[in-house]
């Protein structure tokens, strides 16, 4: 399936209104012993997810992380607990392992991370008031979602960006599920209704060097 759905560009991606967005990649999800680890097949988007981090902190384009976090007092995300009931004793807890950010892709000390108890990052969080100023006053109007994993929070936060107006990038190598086929279906279903999906090599391309020769677009 072509990167951009066989269809014309919608817009055009403005490195100076963008902001990454790195999704949960925390050793719970990515590492043995996790909670919610199921195999390896995410972590193939580490090395992207690192290189889009490297290339967009070069570029002065802000990075920011998410971090679902879960509670022992109360039953903060009680419908996701009934689908995964492990999370009622264990898992994503503040200060533990599993809850951290993986090593490879550890965030610097200026970068923010954003706490969140749903699937959807804007979801009763400051993510959105972040990307509002982080660039000056409103000064966002892309996001670009990476991470993990690509048919849940990935995608439920792609959704929220869209119902908030901000333009979508979906880095197809830079985000992970635990298998191929729910990968390839948002993809397809993010493509054609949500957003441009674009491989890092491209998106890089366009980073660096605009996309001032398209003839049609929305700026």
């Amino acid at each position: 399936m072509p990167d951009n759905g066989e269809k014309c560009i919608p817009w055009r991606i403005r490195r100076e209104k963008c902001a990454l967005i790195v999704i949960d990649m925390q050793n719970d999800f990515l590492k043995p012993g996790g909670v919610l680890y199921y195999n390896d097949t995410p972590l193939k988007a580490v090395p992207n997810i690192k290189r889009l981090i490297d290339f967009c902190r070069r570029l002065g384009i802000p990075v920011i992380y998410t971090k679902t976090l879960l509670k022992d007092g109360f039953n903060i995300s009680p419908l996701e607990v009934c689908y995964q009931p492990v999370l009622m004793q264990k898992g994503m807890r503040e200060g533990t392992w599993g809850a951290e950010i993986i090593g490879e892709l550890l965030p610097l000390m200026d970068e923010q991370v954003v706490f969140k108890h749903r699937y959807d990052a804007f979801y009763n969080t400051n993510l959105e008031l972040i990307l509002k100023n982080v660039r000056g006053l409103s000064g966002v109007d892309t996001v670009i979602i990476t991470g993990t994993v690509t048919n849940v929070c990935c995608e439920s936060t792609a959704r929220g960006a869209f119902m908030r107006d901000y333009k979508v990038v979906f880095v197809s190598d830079a985000n992970g599920a635990f298998d191929e086929e729910a990968h390839r279906a948002t993809l397809r279903n993010i493509s054609r209704f949500f957003g441009r999906v674009m491989d890092t090599e491209t998106l890089q391309a366009a980073l660096a060097e605009g996309e001032n020769d398209l003839s049609s677009y929305m700026d």
